[in-house]
C-alpha cells in the first residue's frame, strides 16, 4: 500500500452507524491516522520515496486545451476521461451522502503528465492507489467530511466507472497550511486522475446524524 496517510483530510471524530459525525476541522484541518492509514505509514519505504520525487518532464508535454475542461462547482474543473458503462447510462446513478464508495486516484502537483506546465516547473507525482503490487482503491464514505472538500464535491457528481482529471483549488484541498510535511505546499491546486470504482451502501443514518448533515452542507 503506498502512503496516503496524509492525503485526506479525516473528520475528528470515531465512525458511527457508519460514518463520521462532525468535524471541527477546515478544509486545511488536522489529519487524522486510522488503522489502515498508520499500516501504510509502516509499508511506506523506498517506494514512497520514488513516487513522492518522480517527475514528469514539462518538455515532453502535450497541448493543453483548457477549453475541453468543464466548470465543476466552486472553481473546480473537470474532464471525463472515461466515461460510465453502457448500462450505467440509460439510469443515471451517482452516490448520496453517507454513501460507501471505492475510488481509485493519482494525485499530482504542477499538472498533469503530457500536458504543458509553466517555465521552470515540474510536474510531481505525489501519490497513488496504483502501486507495483497491484491496485487498492480507497474506501470511504462520500460527502460527509472524511475527505478534502473537492473530492466530495466531485465523487458526489460522478457515475460508478467513470473516470475524471480534476483541478482542485487550494481552498477545496488543503488551504494555506498545506499538508504532508511540506510536500503539498500552501495554497496548492490538486491535479488528480480518478475513477469511481464502486458505488456501495448507503450508511444508517442515526437522527444525530441526519441533523448533522442538514446543517452541514457540502
Amino acid at each position: 500500500m503506498l502512503n496516503r496517510w496524509w492525503f485526506f483530510l479525516l473528520a475528528s471524530v470515531p465512525l458511527v452507524n457508519g460514518f463520521s459525525g462532525p468535524s471541527s476541522s477546515s478544509s486545511s484541518g488536522t489529519v487524522v491516522q486510522r488503522n489502515e492509514f498508520v499500516r501504510s505509514i509502516v509499508m511506506g519505504g523506498p517506494v514512497v520515496a520514488f513516487l513522492a520525487t518522480a517527475a514528469v518532464d514539462p518538455a515532453n508535454a502535450a497541448v493543453l486545451d483548457l477549453g475541453v475542461y468543464q466548470d465543476g462547482p466552486r472553481g473546480i474543473r473537470y474532464l471525463v476521461t472515461q466515461k460510465p458503462p453502457a448500462s450505467a447510462t440509460t439510469t443515471v446513478v451517482k452516490p448520496e451522502r453517507a454513501t460507501q464508495v471505492k475510488a481509485s486516484y493519482t494525485l499530482y502537483l504542477g499538472g498533469f503528465p503530457k500536458e504543458p506546465v509553466a517555465e521552470g516547473r515540474m510536474v510531481t507525482k505525489i501519490d497513488s492507489s496504483k502501486g507495483p503490487f497491484g491496485e487498492k482503491p480507497f474506501e470511504f464514505f462520500a460527502g460527509v467530511g472524511e475527505v478534502i472538500k473537492g473530492w466530495d464535491l466531485s465523487i458526489l457528481d460522478m457515475q460508478q466507472g467513470e473516470a475524471r482529471r480534476l483541478i482542485i483549488p487550494s481552498d477545496l484541498a488543503y488551504g494555506d497550511k498545506g499538508a504532508a510535511g511540506g510536500k503539498i505546499p500552501g495554497k496548492s491546486t490538486l491535479y488528480f486522475d480518478v475513477e469511481l470504482v464502486e458505488i456501495g451502501k448507503r450508511a444508517i443514518i442515526s437522527p444525530e446524524q441526519q441533523t448533522w448533515l442538514d446543517e452541514h452542507p457540502l
